[in-house]
């Protein structure tokens, strides 16, 4: 899940053209260096996290 989930992070703040109209889609905030790795932190946690409370669940049984 943490892969999928850095992935998508990776993808949207990579900074591209569009060829068409020549718009450059830059995500990044020049105010803040540190933003994306912290986003990446938080990811990470959450993923982390959210596979401790799965783990923690039930089976489901489906006969």
């Amino acid at each position: 899940m943490a892969l999928a989930a850095l992935e998508w992070v990776i993808d949207q703040y990579r900074v591209s053209t569009d060829p068409r109209s020549g718009i450059v889609n830059d995500p990044n905030r020049p105010d803040d260096d540190h933003y994306i790795l912290r986003l990446i932190g938080q990811v990470i946690t959450v993923s982390l996290e959210t596979q401790k409370i799965i783990a923690t669940l039930p089976s489901l049984n489906f006969t």
